[in-house]
């Protein structure tokens, strides 16, 4: 084998990536670094609506419970279960949350303004609204901050329930609760709770 050859194997073993090679590389990994930036966003997405999730979770399964009880206490007639529209005593469409009047249950004509939990001051517009924790990280001092919910609202509504034969079952009703709210520069998010009541307690 002569010299020239060899160097010739040499250049061709020790050789680098071509531009072309380098381009692809640089796609796929730039693909790659799009996608993990995506998951964050949906990460912090979530996380800065994770508040607002919990409390339209819990106003809705708040609502809920109270129509529950007032039926089982048998505050309220089976037949008052329903929007006013069609006979009963619970408002139509979307209302601020405000708190139960003297009904003790929300949702009604009877809604009256709230106050600050723990506090007694009125809450901002009598719109419900939370006392958290201020800069010192604990509840009960001065520095507390009053948040409002002015920007939740909620949704009672009834239906009625069908028969398998395609009759209407008088004993129960379907009640669906949804609490929407809106954040700044996010579409409107909205938690809703479904279930049944029936004439029987």
């Amino acid at each position: 084998m002569t010299q020239e050859n060899e160097s010739v194997r040499k250049y061709q073993a020790q050789r680098g990536f071509t531009l072309l090679e380098v381009m692809i590389a640089t796609v796929v990994m730039t693909i790659g670094i799009l996608a993990l930036m995506a998951s964050f966003a949906t990460a912090i997405a979530a996380t800065a609506s994770a508040e607002e999730d919990l409390v339209a979770r819990h106003k809705a399964l708040d609502a809920m419970e109270s129509i529950y009880t007032a039926r089982n206490s048998q505050q309220l007639p089976f037949a008052s279960i329903n929007n006013i529209a069609n006979g009963g005593i619970f408002l139509s469409g979307a209302q601020k949350l405000l708190c139960a009047g003297p009904d003790g249950i929300v949702g009604t004509a009877d809604d009256v303004p709230c106050t600050a939990p723990d506090t007694g001051a009125a809450c901002p517009g009598g719109i419900e609204c939370l006392v958290l924790p201020g800069p010192d990280g604990i509840l009960g001092t001065a520095d507390d901050v009053t948040q409002t919910l002015s920007n939740f609202t909620r949704t009672i509504a009834f239906n009625q329930v069908l028969l398998p034969t395609g009759g209407v079952n008088t004993n129960l009703i379907a009640i669906s609760v949804s609490v929407t709210y809106i954040k700044p520069g996010w579409p409107a998010r909205t938690y809703t709770v479904n279930g049944l009541i029936s004439s029987y307690h």
